[in-house]
């Protein structure tokens, strides 16, 4: 398989990692700019790499989109009439409607795809959906190359990528700011702030391992730390009285509006 990717920036980077690190048969070329950043890619990760976006697409099986939603325009206008019906556009720019990219391309053959930052260490989460016309072979393909990066979650419909980039793609997010308020919590009591910031870092990782491997409600895990009176449930209370659960589900639900108001002007 022919893989071109338009830009390379960091999480183009961690794909091409991911499938050189599996024995997946592909070859890669990016287009990129950036005549440092093509270096780079030449040297560190040893793929092909080109100034020229029309030039990395010729031959390609699947064109990789993984530039920024304000770059679509331009890279639309240079790839418009260039691509042939047998290739396939694959497109992990965050809130682009896959109408529109059929639009601003002029092709039908798409998969739009929502991975998320832990996939630079291969722990990482992809959501995505193809249209109808993909063939089963590059579908094979597409959902080993996600499995190189973490896990990978295929949908019959398209919404739900929406609600995957506010849930799973910004959730990343989320989560930091937890390990920095656990952290910056234990500093204020007295620990330094390594000590801290890994006993919190290793809980988090540590909790969301248990709660995937033993397959319990987190409700029932959350139970099982709790005693009646004790030292977490007074904690628990705490996050009760100041929201944290609400505010949790409402960071959701404005990612995801947000997402749908940038996608209304594309």
């Amino acid at each position: 398989m022919r893989i071109a990717f338009i830009g390379g920036g960091i999480m183009a980077q961690a794909i091409i990692a991911g499938v050189k690190d599996t024995d997946l048969d592909a070859s890669i070329i990016v287009g990129e700019p950036f005549t440092a950043l093509r270096e780079s890619l030449q040297n560190d990760l040893c793929v092909e790499a080109t100034d020229s976006n029309k030039e990395a697409v010729i031959g390609a099986d699947i064109i990789i989109l993984a530039v920024k939603p304000q770059q679509l325009d331009s890279v639309a206008e240079e790839l418009k009439g260039v691509l042939n019906s047998d290739q396939t556009v694959l497109s992990i720019m965050a809130g682009v409607k896959m109408h529109s990219i059929g639009l601003k391309l002029g092709h039908t053959k798409l998969i739009r795809v929502m991975p998320n930052t832990p996939a630079q260490i291969r722990k990482g989460i992809s959501a995505w959906y193809a249209s109808d016309g993909v063939d089963q072979t590059t579908l094979d393909f597409v959902g080993n190359m996600l499995k190189a990066i973490g896990d990978e979650l295929k949908f019959s419909e398209e919404k739900n990528i929406d609600i995957a980039t506010a849930l799973s793609g910004s959730g990343p997010a989320y989560v930091f700011v937890m390990i920095e308020a656990l952290a910056d919590a234990g500093v204020e009591l007295g620990l330094p702030v390594h000590v801290a910031r890994h006993l919190a870092s290793q809980t988090i990782l540590g909790s969301a391992a248990l709660q995937r491997e033993s397959g319990k409600h987190p409700a029932e895990l959350r139970n099982m730390v709790t005693s009646p009176a004790g030292t977490t449930a007074a904690g628990l209370a705490a996050l009760e009285e100041g929201g944290f659960r609400a505010t949790i589900a409402d960071a959701v639900r404005s990612a995801y509006k947000r997402g749908e108001e940038l996608a209304g002007g594309k």
